[in-house]
């Protein structure tokens, strides 16, 4: 009996220091070091670059009005990226962000009739919940994630169809109110959503990397088992992080409703596929333990400005964003296993 305990206190004690491992990817050699390196910093390598070379190319490229309006269109998507980076890290996928995003805006557009408070409360409540119910059929019912979260995206967008009576009613914010000045007005040359997503992934680098959730996030993603041996809350993390990824898709939703002063149907399509792909690109690896929220937002800037050379070159039409976008995750993701592989050598 004592000889088991020893054995399975020392497994507990290996598997921990594995885990912090992969939290703080810090090698002890100078490959170890330079493999972390790059698998944290390649993408701002890589931003830095193509922005350089756009710059050069394109007189336009570099111009307060173009940088602002980037900057203010990525805001979005970095919110749900935010969410998404939490999920990730623990070796789950939330494909139902872009419908929630959706949602989100139209609850907003028409929570704005009684108040800005109810605007943006309305849909971080239901898109919350519907986080929870994510959480709790993946965590407590064992259910896979994929499968889970695709239901949820084909249910918000029927709700978001039911409200909206098939597309055929938007509902608009109204002009001058506190919500519109929210999602258009400026502060020191940026748009307020900047602003506000650069607190928020403030708030979740924080959260990630100096809080005990941050740490149960990177336990629950590097091993489940051993992290519940470790006494970790295996499926409140869960929970948490599904519900956290709904109440920023919602908040992204209404975010984009008071930009556009309406809430449009349209809208979210895919996003749940730009949003895992800038957190991948940023460095989080899809199978759970180690990430970034910086890398996050490094690849949702990376992702954009692509988009946004593509645009300036003006012989390219909008396909071929996504072409290169997912031909640049695909090299991003080779490049993360073969580094991995090569960090297990070591």
């Amino acid at each position: 009996m004592t000889a088991t305990r020893t054995e399975t206190e020392e497994t507990v004690a290996r598997t921990e220091k594995e885990l912090l491992d992969a939290a703080e990817p810090v090698g002890s050699s100078r490959s170890e070091r330079l493999s972390a390196l790059v698998q944290q910093h390649g993408a701002l390598a890589v931003l830095v670059i193509v922005s350089a070379v756009a710059s050069l190319s394109f007189d336009s490229f570099a111009s307060g009005d173009n940088l602002s309006n980037m900057a203010t269109s990525s805001a979005f998507l970095a919110v749900v990226a935010l969410g998404m980076t939490f999920v990730i890290i623990t070796g789950g996928i939330d494909l139902s962000v872009g419908s929630l995003f959706a949602l989100g805006g139209v609850l907003a557009a028409w929570g704005s009739q009684y108040g800005t408070l109810v605007a943006l409360l309305l849909p971080m409540a239901v898109c919350g919940l519907i986080g929870v119910v994510n959480g709790l059929l993946i965590a407590r019912s064992r259910l896979a994630p994929f499968i889970v979260t695709l239901a949820a995206m084909l249910g918000a967008r029927g709700l978001m169809l039911s409200l909206t009576d098939e597309g055929a009613n938007t509902y608009l914010v109204a002009k001058g109110s506190f919500l519109a000045e929210l999602g258009q007005g400026t502060t020191l040359g940026l748009g307020n959503p900047v602003w506000i997503t650069l607190a928020l992934f403030v708030a979740g680098a924080v959260v990630l990397r100096r809080s005990r959730f941050g740490q149960h996030v990177y336990a629950v993603g590097g091993n489940e088992d051993a992290a519940a041996l470790m006494g970790a809350p295996v499926a409140r993390t869960k929970i948490l992080v599904y519900t956290l990824s709904g109440v920023l898709a919602g908040l992204a939703g209404a975010l984009n409703a008071a930009w556009l002063a309406s809430g449009v149907t349209i809208l979210g399509n895919g996003m749940e596929l730009e949003a895992i792909s800038a957190v991948v690109i940023g460095g989080t690896l899809l199978t759970g333990g180690l990430g970034y929220v910086s890398g996050s937002l490094v690849g949702v800037l990376l992702l954009k400005v692509i988009q946004n050379v593509i645009n300036q070159i003006g012989s390219l039409d909008s396909s071929y964003q996504q072409v290169v976008s997912g031909a640049f995750l695909a090299v991003v993701v080779i490049a993360q296993t073969w580094l991995g592989r090569r960090r297990q050598l070591l």
